[in-house]
């Protein structure tokens, strides 16, 4: 380290250049501890006080050479099972404008987004879609809530998307979800409750392939893996 990367207090310029010549040699250096302070590394601490002036203190220190070890650890995620799930924002979370604090909730949970699009839905898709719900009396209104507006599709992956997506989204009754769900928070009433989200891997896949083309759908790789699981 340069002798002009540091503060001195208690001394000049000139004096702390001639005593710190004696406290480091050409070799050493300052290298940060993964574990506690810099440390200096070729000299010892003992040496160090037995050299420099008492009254030497380096109070700011400008520039470090950090190891890339240190900032840039090698760490590698397990290739865990991962599923995909079908996520919708309905009409009224798209018209609400509360598109971007749905997704936000999804990719801080750690899900991977890998198919996002803002969609008009046709009769004959949200029929399909909601099919084993065709015998209820609701269903005609269903329909064309679903087809009053556009939706955005959402295709998440991720161990457990499934399940922990169900969580994160609240029961069906708004009224009856837990606050800190969307529904729980966003929601008023059940013909109104802002998402929908597949209740199996098994519908996940099916939903995900219903509502996005094969091209539609990215499949990648985040760089925080290794941060959210081992």
């Amino acid at each position: 380290m340069a002798c002009t990367h540091m503060t001195v207090a208690g001394s000049s310029a000139a004096a702390f250049t001639n005593s710190a010549s004696r406290c480091f040699s050409s070799t050493d250096k300052i290298e940060p501890s993964s574990f506690g302070p810099p440390r200096i590394w070729g000299s010892t601490l003992s040496s160090l006080s037995s050299v420099c002036p008492s009254q030497l203190r380096v109070s700011r220190v400008k520039s470090l050479s950090i190891r890339r070890s240190v900032i840039s650890p090698v760490v590698r995620a397990s290739q865990g099972p991962s599923e995909r799930s079908y996520v919708m924002i309905k009409p009224d979370g798209v018209q609400r404008g509360l598109v971007g604090e749905i997704i936000s909730r999804f990719e801080k949970k750690g899900f991977t987004l890998i198919g996002l699009k803002l969609y008009t839905c046709s009769s004959e898709l949200a029929k399909e879609h909601y099919k084993d719900l065709s015998s209820k009396p609701f269903f005609p209104k269903l329909v064309e809530y679903i087809t009053s507006g556009p939706v955005v599709c959402l295709a998440l992956k991720g161990p457990g998307v499934v399940a922990s997506a169900r969580k994160l989204i609240g029961a069906t009754n708004p009224l009856q979800a837990e606050p800190g769900t969307i529904r729980g928070d966003l929601g008023i009433e059940t013909g109104r409750n802002v998402v929908h989200g597949s209740d199996s891997p098994e519908n996940g896949e099916r939903e995900i392939a219903l509502w996005f083309k094969e091209d539609e759908v990215c499949e990648w790789e985040p760089s925080m893996m290794p941060w959210l699981r081992e």
